[in-house]
């Protein structure tokens, strides 16, 4: 007797669960193979990346440019200064 056409339809989503599933725990085992030692990021290099990231920002949006020697107090709120 031939299967029916819902019969089809659930092995079909059933086989999509499953490769889903394998995805999942691949790139769970991926993400734990590429934690460095000790589950805890450097700090020190983590600070240092983010200063990189924040100094490239700033280039782009010419923020402490010559032009605009105090343009960091347009964008601090009351106009208080940040101590760098």
């Amino acid at each position: 007797m031939p299967r029916g056409r819902s019969t089809f339809s659930k092995r079909q989503k059933e086989q999509a669960r499953q490769q889903k599933q394998r995805d999942k725990n691949e790139r769970k085992t991926q993400r734990k193979d590429e934690k460095p030692e000790g589950g805890v990021p450097d700090e020190a290099e983590e600070l240092r990346i983010m200063r990189e990231h924040a100094a490239e920002q700033a280039a782009l949006f010419g923020i402490g440019s010559d032009d605009e020697p105090n343009s960091l107090e347009i964008l601090t709120p009351h106009g208080k200064e940040v101590d760098h």
